[in-house]
């Protein structure tokens, strides 16, 4: 609510879908684990020894979970205007840059146009998994005409599949400059 009262009021021009794709890049697990890695949360968590060992403390999830448990308690302990507070103490700068470059963070879909501008069908996406049910790695290879283009590791497949796209994203932007 506050994310999107501060995107309303702030950039009152932007078209509804800009406005959408900026609010879902600033509350997303990617986003809000970044903010809570910026608070400094993860030694601050209470884990059990399994996922303590496997280090919980610096997953994705966990963090993003830890960052919303946090503003509800805010909320529950004082009410709008301190989670309104800690929300754009935490989030603004994040709010303001997907303001300006609405889906800049969602690699995915960049590559996907790029791929549709180039001629080329939507990305593929191929993927592995390693590691134990409590500690699980995934790895993408994105491929794209057929030929892979970029690979990306993460704690899930979502994560690992934006790296991929992130890292072919990145190449054909270099080469094509």
């Amino acid at each position: 609510m506050v994310v999107t009262d501060y995107l309303f009021s702030r950039f009152p021009d932007l078209p509804e879908g800009q406005l959408a794709k900026a609010r879902a890049a600033v509350v997303s697990a990617d986003a809000l684990a970044a903010a809570g890695i910026d608070l400094g949360i993860g030694p601050d968590l209470r884990l059990g020894k399994g996922e303590d060992a496997s280090g919980g403390r610096e997953k994705g999830s966990i963090l993003a979970d830890a960052v919303e448990a946090v503003i509800g308690a805010a909320y529950l302990d004082g009410g709008v205007e301190p989670v309104r507070r800690l929300v754009l103490d935490v989030l603004a700068d994040r709010i303001d840059t997907a303001a300006r470059r609405p889906g800049s963070a969602d690699f995915k879909t960049q590559l996907q146009e790029v791929a549709a501008q180039d001629g080329h069908g939507p990305p593929v996406y191929r993927l592995s998994e390693s590691g134990p049910d409590h500690h699980k790695r995934f790895h993408a290879t994105v491929l794209v005409g057929g030929v892979a283009q970029g690979a990306g590791d993460g704690t899930s497949k979502k994560e690992a599949e934006q790296r991929a796209a992130e890292a072919a994203y990145r190449t054909r932007s270099a080469e094509m400059e």
